[in-house]
């Protein structure tokens, strides 16, 4: 099995989702992204249920449709997913500001992110 150079690339086995303008900083979206990496379905669905981070909830429903896409897109076993790749991106930056003292402007940077969650199939060695 060889990686693809195309990220957009899905095998037989893998499905994804990606989820786009996400009102978080990519620092914060990608720790949240790590707490599910190469971890089943179930136990990343667990982990983000129970997190006190804002943005879990979003990454969540991300999760579900990458399982959903598995499911009905290309006939894979729901029991058998894994969370293969969860990595984040830069979006849009909305520049804001406020004065500040001596005439000057004080920037205020509101950043968006994007999530890409990819799942793959892997058989259960009993």
């Amino acid at each position: 099995m060889s990686k693809s150079s195309n990220p957009r690339r899905v095998a037989d086995n893998e499905a994804m989702a990606v989820s786009r303008m996400l009102r978080i900083s990519p620092q914060k979206l990608n720790l949240v992204a790590g707490l599910i990496r190469k971890k089943p379905v179930g136990k990343a669905l667990n982990e983000l249920a129970f997190s006190k981070k804002r943005i879990a909830l979003d990454v969540r429903k991300t999760l579900q449709s990458a399982i959903a896409n598995a499911e009905n897109n290309h006939g894979l076993d729901v029991d058998e997913l894994i969370v293969a790749e969860a990595w984040v991106g830069k979006n849009l930056v909305l520049k804001r500001g406020r004065p500040r003292a001596r005439g000057r402007f004080g920037r205020i940077e509101k950043p968006f992110s994007q999530i890409t969650i990819k799942v793959r199939q892997v058989e259960e060695s009993a």
